[in-house]
């Protein structure tokens, strides 16, 4: 009999964990498991890349609570999450000024939408032998879900995270499981939160080479890289974390020294977005820094690319930078803390310091070093980046769930049985 496992995730809009996802759902052993999706909002264009052997649960749509506005839900004549949302924003922005954390930044608001908000959600009648909150919010797997184990993901550097650590480690602790997909991820959280260290297990992000290859032989007709140009491409989300803003201003800076012939490519969407064009407009940068928007299958513009790079402030371990070196292309990215989790520098990939300055002269190294941008692709495409088999350490977890769920279920037949004997 194949044991059930549930997999969350909010919804399925681009982005580097979406991606990864989907990479694990097209890996995983669907003879041995039965897998459910839930999605709480049926949104993003990653929706009809899940395949179609895992089953994506019907959506309901008070689970689009999590992430509803407050004059939304007093719309949608939900009078109760109004109230709620209202209150969980003074409490957010109380606890953002008691930790002198920026206004408005960080993630306190969405760590208690998920806390106050979960325990009202309609529950999953079905049970299963694992449960698995892939991304926020964690809070409903763990409250609306029954399972006889529990496990969640983090994504990112937890170290950089301006949030309240009381909240979310208390979250954390009531998981059987915490999911890591990097070295430098563990080290951070386990710094955070010492006593969770037991809990941790590696499970990198999974990658499916054949997929990636297969994709970027598209060709987009409004693809067209002039070839008198050198072209960095980079794909995310435009946020802060990011770190496009440097970007930009490691653009004016190449410029002004001379160097008329890079153009510099942005895969994504995100809030930041009239930000950056302003940025882009002041530096005089409209034909040189381009975004180019969201885009379903964005590997056509990694392919095409001279140069990848990534200049975020802060990673846990970057889908996108594993995806430009499946492709075999030279990647550069920002000396952040979980970095050399990443490349390894002067081998498969080039590490800049962390500014508009770092990344300038990480891109003038490179543009002029011929043989070392040829160096980093060749290491790239030497190796082999199909680690799928990173998926027996999840089978292991839901095997023991399993057999454990059966010890239990066999003690407790075992004892009635004798008391009906007597």
């Amino acid at each position: 009999m194949k044991k059930s496992i549930l997999i969350s995730v909010y919804d399925m809009e681009i982005g580097g964990v979406e991606r990864s996802l989907i990479n694990m759902l097209n890996s995983f052993d669907y003879e041995r498991y039965e897998v459910d999706v839930l999605v709480f909002s049926h949104q993003g264009d990653l929706m009809n890349q899940i395949p179609k052997r895992a089953n994506v649960l019907p959506e309901n749509k008070t689970h689009k609570i999590f992430r509803k506005s407050m004059m939304q839900c007093l719309k949608d004549g939900q009078l109760f999450a109004f109230i709620m949302r209202l209150m969980i924003k003074l409490l957010s922005y109380g606890r953002a000024k008691r930790l002198k954390l920026p206004e408005g930044y960080g993630y306190i608001q969405l760590q208690l939408v998920s806390k106050y908000l979960a325990p009202f959600m309609p529950a999953l009648s079905k049970h299963y032998d694992a449960a698995i909150s892939y991304a926020w919010p964690h809070d409903f797997v763990m409250k609306r879900v029954h399972a006889d184990k529990k496990v969640a993901w983090i994504h990112t550097d937890y170290s950089k995270l301006e949030i309240d650590n009381r909240v979310d480690g208390a979250m954390w602790k009531s998981f059987d499981r915490i999911v890591s997909i990097s070295d430098a991820c563990t080290e951070a959280f386990s710094k955070t939160y010492p006593e969770l260290r037991g809990k941790l297990v590696l499970i990198e992000n999974i990658t499916s080479p054949s997929f990636i290859h297969e994709s970027a032989e598209e060709k987009p007709p409004e693809l067209s890289f002039d070839k008198a140009f050198f072209h960095i491409v980079s794909v995310g989300r435009l946020s802060y974390v990011k770190g496009f803003d440097m970007a930009v201003q490691a653009m004016r800076l190449l410029r002004d020294r001379g160097f008329q012939h890079l153009k510099w490519h942005v895969i994504g969407f995100g809030g930041m977005e009239a930000e950056l064009r302003a940025l882009i407009h002041e530096h005089g940068l409209q034909d040189r820094f381009i975004l180019h928007g969201k885009k379903n299958n964005p590997y056509p513009y990694m392919k095409a690319c001279d140069l990848f790079a990534q200049p975020s402030r802060y990673e846990g371990k970057a889908v996108s930078v594993t995806e430009a070196q499946i492709l075999g292309k030279p990647v550069m990215i920002t000396r952040y803390a979980t970095a050399a989790s990443q490349v390894t520098h002067g081998v498969d990939g080039y590490i800049c310091e962390l500014s508009a300055e770092g990344i300038a002269a990480g891109i003038e190294t490179l543009y002029q070093n011929k043989t070392l941008l040829h160096e980093l692709a060749m290491n790239c495409s030497n190796q082999t980046y199909d680690n799928s088999c990173e998926l027996e350490k999840l089978y292991e977890i839901v095997e023991k769930a399993s057999d454990k769920a059966n010890t239990v279920k066999r003690q407790s037949l075992e004892s009635y049985s004798k008391g009906s004997v007597r």
